[in-house]
């Protein structure tokens, strides 16, 4: 049987401000864009017209077929965020701490041609052992690691949103890596203190021995027959940090061809769970400059753990001071290891970028 109704969908261009009925409108608009959109699709026998305005208003509908077939799909809701370029959905699921989603559901909606494309998938949860809220986040292959700094930005501005939050707040946030403190500034910025580094070889893992002491600091890696200097930092995930090969020149991060060289590092025996890889540039001692391949998404444009775990590194090599500018290719991060309370913190931004529905 064929199928013979028209349907138009026009949307408007979205305002750059969210709106304070965050939460309401999450839950009825069906999507959204930056430029105007005009599709025509054809179910059953009935003319349909839904309109969407950036103002999220709800969406209208004149002569809604019965059978129409959004009402036989599961749709999850969402909203994309990015925080300098590293880009994650964003899901409401306070109501439980199972995700609305599988792995593999959250593959294909990060799939960049086939789904709505993301580096993640982050799931708002109930808070557990006192803490305000858990965070739990999906790669782009369907993999969880244990936090992202990045994601821990962008869930801080999502919370406020969804709890209609003004000003400067701060709360508290289970994650595979422990506690989490995120605090919204009053310019909208996120600073976020990121705990204490983890030095020792076994915890991060890896299987390199310690050079200092237990930590390994400038030891050697080699990747196909090349020797590289490597320290090795766990933000709670793990991470890998060179300067550059033994006795070679330092670095230029964009002469790398990241694709070819990051996999190999990743995926190396030296590192059991898998590893985050920072390929790092001196401009000064107070301005460092980073590409990573993330473990489990690849090269992306930016790594809030990964620049933590790299200021760490320069610092225990004696290549910077322990407060920085890390410039990534999705712009910079501040990053200070406090000497008092051998804390990280990390100060950057997040911002949404459009609500959405997809079909699962």
């Amino acid at each position: 049987m064929e199928i013979a109704a028209i349907s138009t969908v026009s949307v408007a261009p979205q305002s750059r401000q969210p709106s304070n009925t965050f939460s309401r409108n999450l839950a009825s608009v069906s999507s959204l864009s930056f430029r105007p959109i005009v599709r025509e699709l054809r179910v059953k026998s009935a003319r349909l017209r839904v309109s969407a305005t950036s103002s999220m208003d709800a969406v209208t509908a004149e002569k809604i077929s019965p059978a129409s077939f959004l009402d036989k799909r599961e749709v999850l809701h969402f909203v994309k965020y990015h925080g300098l370029g590293n880009d994650f959905i964003l899901v409401d699921n306070r109501e439980s701490s199972e995700p609305k989603i599988t792995q593999e559901q959250a593959a294909k909606l990060c799939d960049r041609n086939f789904g709505v494309g993301a580096d993640g998938v982050i799931f708002a949860m109930p808070g557990v052992n006192g803490t305000d809220y858990t965070m739990r986040i999906f790669n782009s292959d369907g993999s969880e690691p244990e936090m992202c700094g990045n994601g821990v930005r962008c869930f801080a501005r999502f919370i406020a949103e969804l709890e209609n939050l003004q000003g400067k707040h701060s709360f508290t946030i289970h994650t595979g890596a422990g506690l989490i403190v995120p605090e919204i500034q009053d310019d909208g910025q996120v600073k976020v203190d990121m705990g204490i580094p983890i030095l020792k070889a076994q915890d991060v893992p890896t299987k390199l021995p310690g050079t200092k002491g237990e930590a390994v600091v400038q030891g050697e890696l080699v990747v196909d027959g090349v020797s590289w200097n490597v320290t090795c930092v766990s933000m709670g995930n793990p991470h890998c940090i060179t300067f550059g090969t033994k006795g070679g020149p330092n670095l230029k991060v964009d002469d790398l061809n990241l694709p070819e060289i990051g996999p190999k590092f990743e995926h190396h025996e030296m590192f059991p769970a898998r590893t985050n890889t920072e390929f790092v540039q001196v401009l000064s001692r107070s301005h460092l400059k980073m590409r990573v391949w993330e473990r489990g998404a690849g090269a992306t444009l930016a790594c809030g753990t990964g620049a933590c775990a790299l200021v760490v590194a320069a610092v225990l090599e004696g290549r910077a001071n322990r407060k920085c500018t890390v410039d990534l290719p999705g712009g910079p991060l501040e990053i200070e290891w406090r000497q008092e309370d051998n804390h990280i913190y990390m100060t950057g931004p997040a911002e949404a970028v459009f609500y959405g529905s997809a079909l699962l």
